[in-house]
This record gives C-alpha cells, sequence and structure tokens, in this order.
C-alpha cells in the first residue's frame, strides 16, 4: 500500500469507542482527584498503574498469551491521549513502559526471555525502564560510554545512564551498552537487568519542572553481571533495535501531545464561558475566540498525523517519517496550547488552583523526550532527500 492510499480519517470502531469511554472514565474518577497531590508531592502512581494493569492498559500492544491486550498503536494512541487529556505525568508512564522496555523485549528478545518477562510487565505488576541516554549522549545515542564485558557466562557492565524514565520504581529494565568499542554503533547490545542485581544501582532522582509523579532517575552499573542469557537478540544489535522502538515511541509522545493539547483547549473553553470581563464573558471577544478556534484546528490536525502513522504502524507500513512528523507537530502544538490557555486565563493561569498551570510544566518534555524536535526535523529531511 502506498501512502497515497492511506485513509486521511479513520472513525473509531465500537470496541475501539468503549476502550475510549473507558479509559476516560477511569482518567476522570480516579485520576483527576488525585492530579496535585501527585505532582506537589512527586508520589509515583503505583497503584493507579497496578489498576491500569488490571484493566489491560499496561500491556496494550502485546498478545493475550502474555497477559496482553492484543490491541494495535490506534487503540494506543487513544489510550495515552485520553490519559494526558487529564494527566499527561501518568500517561507518559503508561506510554513509556508499553512502548520502550516492555516493547523491546516483546519485539527483539527470544521466546524465553519473552516467557520470563513479559506475563508481569504486561499485567503491571512489575514496571519496566528503558536505558539508552547518558550523561553526555542524549540525541547522539550512539556517543554512550557504557561498556559490556564478555567473562564467561555473564557481561560486566559498566557506565550511568541519565534521565531513565521509572529508573527507580521500575524492575526489569532494558540498557543498551557497548560490546564492541571498535565498532562505532554496531558495536552496541541491548541486555536485560532485573532490580537487585548486584552492581545495579538506582542513583539520583530528578527534580523536574513537570511530569513529577512520572519519576526520573540515574541508572548506575557497577561491576554488574548479568547473564549472557540476558542479551537481546545478538550482540551489535542494541542500537538498530533502540531505534526501531523509538519510531513506536514517537507515535506515543504524539499521542500524549495530543491529549494534553485537547486538555488545554477544554480548559480554555470553560475558563472563557466562566470568566467575566466588561460585562460578559471573556468568550464573546473576537480576541480569545480566534486563540480557540486556532487551538482545535491544531489539536485536530496533530491528531490527524499520529492516528496516520499509527495507522501504518498497525498495517506494517515504514512510518519513520510520519511517526516523526506527527511527534513534531503534535509536541510543538502542545506547547503552544499549553501558552496560549495560561495566557487566556490571565493571572489565574499561573496559579495551580487552574489545570492549565500544570499542563504548561508538563508541556516542555514533549519537544525535548525520545527525540527533540530538531532530531524530528532532521529524520523527515533526510526522508525527504535520501535516493
Amino acid at each position: 500500500m502506498s501512502t497515497d492510499q492511506i485513509p486521511f480519517l479513520i472513525e473509531l470502531t465500537e470496541d475501539q469507542q468503549i476502550i475510549k469511554d473507558t479509559i476516560r472514565n477511569f482518567a476522570e474518577n480516579k485520576i483527576r482527584p488525585v492530579i496535585m497531590d501527585y505532582d506537589e508531592t512527586q508520589k509515583f502512581p503505583m497503584e493507579l498503574l497496578q489498576e491500569l494493569g488490571e484493566l489491560g492498559f499496561m500491556g496494550i500492544l502485546f498478545p493475550e498469551e502474555y497477559g496482553g491486550a492484543g490491541l494495535g498503536y490506534i487503540e494506543f494512541e487513544i489510550i495515552i491521549e485520553e490519559l494526558a487529556r487529564v494527566d499527561p505525568s501518568i500517561a507518559l508512564s503508561v506510554a513509556a513502559h508499553n512502548g520502550l522496555c516492555t516493547n523491546h523485549i516483546y519485539r527483539f528478545a527470544n521466546d524465553e526471555l519473552k516467557k520470563k518477562y513479559l506475563p508481569d510487565l504486561v499485567t503491571g505488576k512489575k514496571i519496566g525502564a528503558w536505558g539508552l541516554t547518558e550523561p553526555g549522549s542524549g540525541s547522539d545515542a550512539a556517543g554512550m560510554k557504557t561498556v559490556a564485558e564478555k567473562d564467561g557466562d555473564y557481561y560486566i557492565l559498566n557506565g550511568t545512564k541519565n534521565f531513565i524514565t521509572h529508573g527507580t520504581y521500575g524492575e526489569t529494565a532494558v540498557v543498551m551498552a557497548i560490546t564492541d568499542k571498535s565498532a562505532g554503533r554496531k558495536g552496541i547490545s541491548a541486555f536485560i537487568v532485573e532490580k537487585g542485581t548486584p552492581g545495579f544501582i538506582a542513583g539520583k532522582k530528578e527534580n523536574k519542572l513537570g511530569m513529577r509523579s512520572c519519576e526520573t532517575s540515574q541508572l548506575i552499573f557497577e561491576n554488574c553481571r548479568v547473564p549472557k542469557e540476558n542479551l537481546i537478540g545478538e550482540e551489535g544489535m542494541g542500537f538498530t533495535q533502540a531505534m526501531h522502538v523509538l519510531e513506536g515511541g514517537r507515535i506515543s509522545i504524539a499521542s500524549l501531545s495530543v491529549g494534553l493539547a485537547q486538555g488545554c483547549l477544554e480548559e480554555s473553553i470553560k475558563y472563557s464561558k466562566e470568566r467575566h470581563q466588561f460585562g460578559k464573558p471573556i468568550a464573546d471577544f473576537q480576541a480569545i475566540q480566534f486563540k480557540l478556534a486556532e487551538m482545535q484546528t491544531n489539536v485536530e490536525a496533530a491528531r490527524t498525523l499520529t492516528l496516520r502513522a499509527a495507522y501504518m504502524k498497525d498495517k506494517g507500513i515504514p512510518n519513520k517519517k510520519e511517526a516523526a512528523m506527527a511527534k513534531l507537530f503534535a509536541s510543538e502544538i502542545a506547547e503552544r496550547a499549553a501558552s496560549e490557555a495560561v495566557q487566556i486565563h490571565g493571572g489565574y493561569g499561573f496559579i495551580k488552583d487552574y489545570p492549565v498551570e500544570k499542563f504548561y510544566r508538563d508541556v516542555k518534555l514533549l519537544t525535548i523526550g525520545e527525540g527533540t524536535s530538531e532530531i524530528q526535523r532532521i529524520v523527515i529531511a533526510r526522508d525527504l532527500l535520501k535516493d
């Protein structure tokens, strides 16, 4: 199928609508009442994630044989968007757990490793972490320094990973490390490392601007002995695996961005109808109407781009460029939507009594995480200019 034949609009099936209603009700009834408590205290939402696991939302993309929901990326988009519409922080935890660690194991590990690790991950009994970024390598992922040296039946890992989602609470981690220093990115391999393995330490927990209940920390490896059976795939394939995982991750961040922008729009509409100035609701002023109209247009465009990339992913159609476009556009319009939402709220947008204050803090990560906007532009341009 060529990209010209991909549907422009996607109508939700009855089952997809049920999923949308279910996750929206959960977000409204279980998450919304505790948002600010979790944000202020940086409390990790383990109880909520376990409840989401019972509903099948911690194993969205994975077959029922492992305890998963057996759904696709369109359903993934729906779920992440609905969570982010209420609390982007919890949406990020669900997206990272499904799309990174668990997805890496499902896509590239052998059957023995899948049977060992996936059941607990896809049901939410254990939380997953994914270790690629390091203190000195972010966008330049191939510049990592963590090494894994073969020693009989083990690999000895040494190094530090930075900005790792679920670095403290994650009980199962997929970690990229260099096994052949002379081979560049082709010398990077991926390993499963269990919490509690000697030499595997959760380092500094970051005190973040936003996404505060989705904890982020360092992973430190000091002569950490990992069984050779925990190598994912073959030696030297870790970087390639990670890049494929990130394609799906970009769809998840795009979905999160759409949800956050939708939340900003809804709060802005509500406030503009309630707030009166000069004897009438501020929604009657054209300046406010123009802001709302632009937000709505951008949200619809971002959602369409994201669903298109999700559709392609589900159909097995190459979607590297489309995922990058969705992530780039959705994250940047979300940033604008959050800014405009605060502007519409005026002084009230600057205080924590209104949801837009938190949206404004949370949104900045979306143009940075899982590939900055600059990296997305490089990906798109390279695809356009390839022979």
